[in-house]
């Protein structure tokens, strides 16, 4: 294999191999507090504690403000793209916060009830998890119709739902069976293993879109919180961290509601870099097309503004741009240019005895004798009817009537092949005035030329007149 062949392989091996670096690195990441649950399990003493319950209840009143704020987010989100999975990261996040606030409520009830203190957390993070995998399972989904969206019932409905969890854990605070730890463990236990579930469909559906990406690396930190919550004890630093790890998990997942307000409201409409960079580069080749469109028809309209649509020629107001331009360059570089004013003599007569129709054909015939006797960067004009006029830039008035004469004897001896009928007697005649000569101001020169055009017609016509 010759060296410009492995030098082509070389991006496609580093970027396979880069995209296997960053799962690495986000899966690292996502279970970097292993090590910290790990090292707290097997250095530290398990009856080490922290008991302050003013410090819990500032930050179970903290956590209770985002919750409801991230849900008012979601739901937002959720209003506006109609997805079901943000109408269950909304439920989640809802009764998350209507749940867990009483963990907080109740922490003076530590060292009375201990399990009405204890229960709220794990039942918040059970029921959170389950509301999670559902909305994972809806992922891509068709959006909810805008009246499910609003539809007050079943947003209450769901608060009620919640509020009866609540009661029915304290219920089971004051029950028998509270004092067994397998209640809490259970409760923590399911939410571990809801969360492992969370992690398993988004691998097994090579679910890996940005929003959904930090959706899994969140799931990832509440269930290893559940797993601290499981190996710690009530106010030891196992139990303190497990905390920390929840809401690294919660901040995680509020950051990417919040990036999914402020784009697309959506989770599935938000693409990974190659994505992007594909959508980009197919949008840049739809916009250099458009544009190259655009200045096609702009052409097009310039030169339809700028031409007589009969002939070809261009129009008198075109014409007069030219001239006008000419007459600066000629006073900016001392130069000179020449006019040539044209006319068909008898055209009316043509028009009369074969009518328009030939009389058209004849217009546009005689505007091609006359471009294939001027030089190339000449133009001519259709002032009206069959009145015509020839711009000459850097001519002199002896190199105007050369070319004068040039056309006059082209058109006097033109034969028309298209027109169908005997051999038309077709000639012109021509005045010329040159710019510095008979005048330094368009209107000077364009009388001159007239003037000449007239008396080129009174001394009998198929003549070029410079005086």
């Amino acid at each position: 294999m010759d060296m410009s062949a492995k030098i082509g392989e070389r991006p496609e091996t580093i970027r396979r191999v880069t995209k296997i670096y960053a799962a690495f690195l986000i899966a690292g990441f996502a279970l970097s507090p292993v090590f910290l649950i790990a090292y707290l399990y097997f250095f530290q003493d398990p009856t080490l504690k922290f008991e302050n319950h003013l410090f819990h209840e500032f930050a179970i009143t903290g956590a209770t403000i985002e919750g409801l704020f991230v849900t008012y987010v979601s739901w937002r989100c959720y209003l506006s793209s109609g997805e079901p999975l943000l109408r269950w990261l909304t439920l989640g996040f809802l009764g998350f916060t209507l749940i867990y606030v009483l963990h907080g409520a109740f922490t003076g009830m530590a060292h009375h009830n201990i399990w009405l203190f204890l229960l709220y957390g794990p039942a918040s993070r059970l029921a959170m998890a389950i509301l999670l995998l559902i909305g994972l399972l809806s992922f891509n989904q068709e959006p909810d119709a805008p009246a499910q969206r609003v539809n007050p019932r079943a947003w209450l409905a769901w608060i009620a739902a919640f509020l009866a969890i609540d009661v029915a854990v304290a219920i089971a605070a004051y029950s028998p069976f509270a004092g067994s730890p397998a209640l809490r463990l259970s409760m923590e236990g399911g939410a571990l293993m809801f969360s492992a579930i969370n992690l398993s469909v988004m691998l097994m559906g090579r679910i890996r879109s940005p929003l959904m990406t930090i959706f899994g690396i969140s799931i990832a930190l509440f269930g290893l919180s559940s797993l601290a919550f499981i190996l710690g004890k009530p106010w030891n630093h196992m139990w303190w961290l497990a905390h920390a790890i929840f809401a690294g998990g919660f901040f995680i997942l509020s950051y990417g509601i919040v990036k999914a307000f402020h784009t697309t409201r959506s989770f599935a409409n938000i693409y990974n870099q190659e994505e992007m960079v594909n959508r980009l580069a197919m949008a840049m080749v739809r916009t250099e097309s458009a544009l190259q469109e655009l200045q096609r028809s702009n052409q097009m309209l310039e030169h339809l503004a700028s031409t007589d649509p009969l002939t070809g020629a261009a129009n008198r107001r075109h014409f007069i741009e030219r001239v006008d331009a000419e007459i600066a360059r000629a006073k900016r570089d001392n130069l000179s240019f020449a006019l040539l004013a044209l006319d068909l003599d008898n055209f009316k007569a043509i028009n009369d005895r074969y009518g328009h129709q030939v009389g058209d054909q004849v217009l546009q015939g005689f505007v091609q004798k006359c471009t294939e006797q001027i030089r190339p960067y000449d133009s001519v004009a259709r002032m009206g009817g069959e009145e015509f006029m020839v711009l000459l830039p850097q001519a002199t008035q002896e190199l105007a009537v050369t070319i004068g004469e040039r056309i006059r004897a082209a058109t006097e001896s033109a034969v028309f092949d298209s027109i169908v009928i005997p051999r038309l007697a077709l000639t012109v005649s021509i005045g010329v005035s040159q710019f510095g000569l008979d005048g330094s101001t368009i209107d000077t020169i364009f009388r001159a030329a007239d003037e000449r055009l007239y008396r080129a017609k009174n001394q009998g016509r198929n003549c070029v007149i410079t005086e």
